[in-house]
Formats: C-alpha cells, structure tokens, sequence
C-alpha cells in the first residue's frame, strides 16, 4: 500500500510537471506569435508607408457629388486578358507581333498591331472602365428581370457603353487637362487597331475570329469650345469579349490598381488577382512569370525589375518575394500575414 502511494504520488508529481512544461510552453509560444505579430504588423507598416510614396498621387480627392453612384461601381478586369498577355508593357510603339498556343495545341491566340503600336497595359485601363459599365448594368438588368420589371439597361445588348470622357478620366486617376484627352484618342485608335485572332472559348461559346480589341470607338466632340475637347464617347466591344463579360467571367480589381506607375506593376498584379485570387500563396517560376507578363526582355533584366518592384511592394493586395536561389516567385494575400 505504502509503495502503491508513493507511486501515486510520483505519478501526480510526474503529470504536474508535465503540465507546467505545457503551460511554459504555451506561453513561449505565444509570446513568439505576438514578438513575430509585431515585427510583421511593423513590416506591413514599414512597406506600406514606402508603397505609398511610390504610387501615384490620388488626383480626385474631391470628386464631383453626381460622379459618386458611378464611382461606386466595382472595377472589373476581363479572365482572358488577365491571363493572356495580349497587352504590351512597352511604352514606345511596339509593332511585333506575339502568339501564344496550348501545349495541346487546342487554343490559339495571336495579337497583331496596327501601325500604331500594339494597344498597351495603359490602353487597357479604357477595357476596364467598359466592361466595369457592362457588368454593372447586366446585373441592373437581371436585378429588376428578378422582380418582372423591364430591363433598365437594354442597351448593353447591343456591346456599347456610353460615357463622359471627364468621368473616365477621374475613375481611372488620370489628368483632366488637353494632354489627357489627346491620350485617350491615340489609346482608342491602338485599341481598335490591335487585331486579334483566337479560338479561345468566352462565355462557353467557340468564336474562331479575327477582331479588334475594340469595334468602335464614337467621339462626341464639344462645338462650343476652341480645342475640340471629347465630350462623351460611345465604345463597343468585341463580340469575343461580350461574351466574357455577359458569363461574368471578369474579376473585380483593387482600386489602387489605377495608382501603379509601371505597366508590368498592373501587369504582375492582374496575374497575382487570376492566379492566386483568394489562396494564400501563388509561387511560378521566373521563366513563366517573364511570358505570363508578356516581358520582351532577357531572364536577367526581368529579375532586376521584380527586385525593383519587390523592394517597394506597390501591388495592392499582394505581395511578392523573388527567390533568387531557386529562380521563382511567391505572391502572397498581404490579409494572410497577420494572423
């Protein structure tokens, strides 16, 4: 009995230390997580003081009281194009053609440009304000077909937006001067300039076409002024790409998006949006990510932009570490870094 107590007592000895180490343990642990918290809530703070000097300035800050129900809209960006490189980076007239085919040879795409210039990553900032429009009014639309109503919007049936210039110009953080203007003149002639030529499926439907980027671009121009000012503008999209955004196959973008300087910030952040989306991480090596973003430069030129850009981490949403030694590149949910 004597020896049945003593182990006993042993037993309870043994079970409670066990249970101070735990409790020791557990404390040690979470004091980590927190000293690890911290250094990464004083990274993200650190990163994004510096992410914000290297944006572009907010130019809008007091924006027009009716432009607010349209700025409230989502800004979309279109799946294919997300994917696909069919934009270029360059900011000079880019007059090569790229294409781009599935290893099984199923899916085609080719992207030829105008004398012009193939459109660019900035043009695109036109697609986006459009398809934003669309999608906005097809769920207007099957809103108040819900309820036995008549359609508010029939006109997207038709692939037209119409729209003010000075309102596109605010929503896209652009300039509001003559400059600006001209710009998005010489963006709508690359646009509906670019050719393409695909058999990719949107919208479940096999368009085997050849189409611009854009099918129209209708410029209302002010008569009452001296320098010929765009006052509004009717653009229809492409059937191909109609039928992208009527199967809501677009994805909503950050609205910082439109404060990134470099065409392959935009770029590398709409890859990261397709790609990684809502998982915590997307890794692609440094080879593939150079002709995901369509750069035309060597394997070391693309490495020292992504070092440029990873070291200010402007991309909203996301960020990317370039690991050097293995040659790939890791996005992360910037919400996945805090516990």
């Amino acid at each position: 009995n004597v020896l049945h107590a003593q182990l006993d007592a042993l037993e309870a000895d043994q079970a409670a230390a066990r249970q101070d180490m735990a409790d020791t343990q557990r404390v040690l642990t979470e004091e980590i997580q927190r000293q690890d918290r911290e250094k990464i809530e004083s990274l993200v703070r650190v990163q994004e003081a510096n992410r914000e000097k290297s944006l572009l300035p907010v130019r809008h800050k007091n924006r027009d009281f009716f432009l607010a129900d349209l700025l409230d809209y989502a800004m979309k960006d279109d799946g294919i194009s997300m994917e696909q490189p069919i934009f270029t980076l360059a900011t000079k007239p880019d007059l090569s053609i790229w294409s781009w085919s599935s290893k099984d040879g199923d899916r085609q795409i080719r992207v030829t440009p105008s004398v012009l210039g193939r459109a660019t990553q900035l043009d695109k900032d036109v697609l986006i304000y459009v398809i934003s429009q669309i999608t906005a009014a097809l769920n207007l639309n099957a809103a108040a077909e819900r309820k036995g109503k008549q359609a508010p919007r029939p006109d997207v049936k038709n692939r037209t937006v119409r729209f003010r210039v000075y309102d596109y110009l605010v929503t896209t953080n652009r300039g509001v001067g003559g400059r600006d203007y001209k710009e998005l003149q010489k963006a709508f002639e690359r646009l509906r300039g670019t050719t393409i030529t695909t058999d990719i499926k949107t919208g479940g439907m096999l368009v085997k076409d050849t189409f611009g980027i854009i099918e129209r671009a209708k410029i209302v121009v002010n008569q009452h002024s001296d320098d010929d000012k765009m006052q509004a503008v009717e653009v229809t999209i492409s059937e191909w790409l109609y039928n992208a955004v009527q199967a809501y196959e677009v994805l909503t973008i950050h609205p910082d998006y439109f404060r990134l300087r470099k065409p392959l910030e935009r770029r590398l952040y709409e890859l990261a949006r397709k790609f990684c989306g809502k998982q915590p991480q997307w890794t692609i090596s440094l080879k593939q990510l150079l002709e995901r973003a369509g750069s035309k430069g060597t394997l070391r030129e693309f490495r020292r932009m992504l070092k440029d850009i990873a070291g200010v981490q402007t991309l909203p949403e996301y960020l990317f570490q370039l690991d050097e030694a293995r040659d790939m590149v890791i996005f992360t949910r910037k919400d996945q870094l805090l516990p």
